[in-house]
């Protein structure tokens, strides 16, 4: 069986990629004092001693406005790090599949965004997570790179857990509504993760390449809650919130780091590479909000 080494199996992701990446082989999932990615001289070491044929890396810093603060440490995990995994799995021929953001990009074109589109990052975030990219590119080693964005699941934290923790303790929100992407579940990335992997058990000679992984569709921030809060209301949640949140513009919210304004992933690449289908947003909000609901009854 291959040995797949696992980073943040603990995250968001992570804890979906152990559930699918469970039938492909045998899995290594070290714990952060095992592997710490903010300590990238200290991770070839490890890797020869596990010899892992296949590297799934979905860890990161993704502390945005925090990452202005801490570029250092942003760019050891986010790029650094990943440069010495790529190179260690060029030397050792293995897979390396690393996740990566629509942050790479300013957010101001007004389509989705394609593969190929300049990389524009704004923030310490979206450019140590590029780097990262351009390292494990220039690395020569096998790769595919997942692009994606707005991030739930039902591990960890996320904006719809927040949506609806809000919503039953306030009589009033409001959400920004010039901001547009969409929602995208950590199982659906870690299903698509699975496929690519076993892909290339059976075959070795894929495609590899950079690829955007999202929720079909385009929404806003304030419209991903209203659908979140009507769920919750008609599922019979007890809110505080009597109507929908209020929309906001996005310079009514200030943040540190600056965050594009259109985040929409053209994922036509992946689907026809690949035979895949990937579901509306709006499905995928109703599939993981089921989940999550199903999980608080008792």
């Amino acid at each position: 069986m291959a040995r797949i080494l696992l980073t943040g199996s603990t995250g968001q992701v992570g804890f979906e990629l152990r559930r699918a990446l469970a039938l492909h082989g045998e899995l290594i999932c070290p714990q952060r004092s095992q592997f710490d990615l903010s300590q990238p001289q200290t991770l070839a070491a490890a890797l020869d001693a596990w010899q892992p044929d296949i590297i799934v890396n979905p860890a990161a810093y993704t502390a945005v406005d925090k990452a202005e603060d801490e570029p250092q440490l942003a760019h050891a995990i986010n790029a650094t790090a990943a440069a010495v995994l790529a190179q260690w799995a060029a030397r050792h021929d293995a897979l390396l599949l690393h996740y990566s953001t629509d942050y790479v990009f300013d957010g101001d074109k007004d389509g989705a965004w394609r593969e190929d589109d300049a990389a524009r990052p704004q923030s310490v975030y979206g450019h140590s997570k590029w780097l990262g990219e351009e390292a494990i590119r220039a690395s020569g080693c096998r790769h595919f790179i997942l692009r994606t964005s707005w991030v739930a699941g039902v591990y960890g934290q996320n904006f719809m857990k927040t949506m609806l923790r809000l919503a039953t303790s306030r009589d009033s929100l409001s959400v920004v509504a010039d901001q547009f992407g969409a929602p995208t579940p950590a199982s659906l990335l870690a299903d698509v993760a699975a496929n690519l992997v076993g892909r290339s058990r059976i075959n070795p000679a894929q495609p590899y390449d950079t690829y955007h992984v999202a929720a079909q569709g385009r929404t806003s921030w304030h419209e991903y809650a209203s659908l979140v809060i009507t769920l919750a209301r008609d599922a019979g949640w007890a809110l505080a919130l009597a109507g929908s949140p209020q929309p906001i513009a996005s310079s009514a919210y200030p943040q540190k780091a600056k965050r594009p304004a259109n985040s929409q992933l053209d994922c036509d690449k992946l689907m026809t590479t690949f035979d895949l289908q990937l579901p509306t947003w709006q499905d995928a909000v109703r599939q993981l909000f089921q989940t999550l609901d199903n999980a608080r009854k008792p």
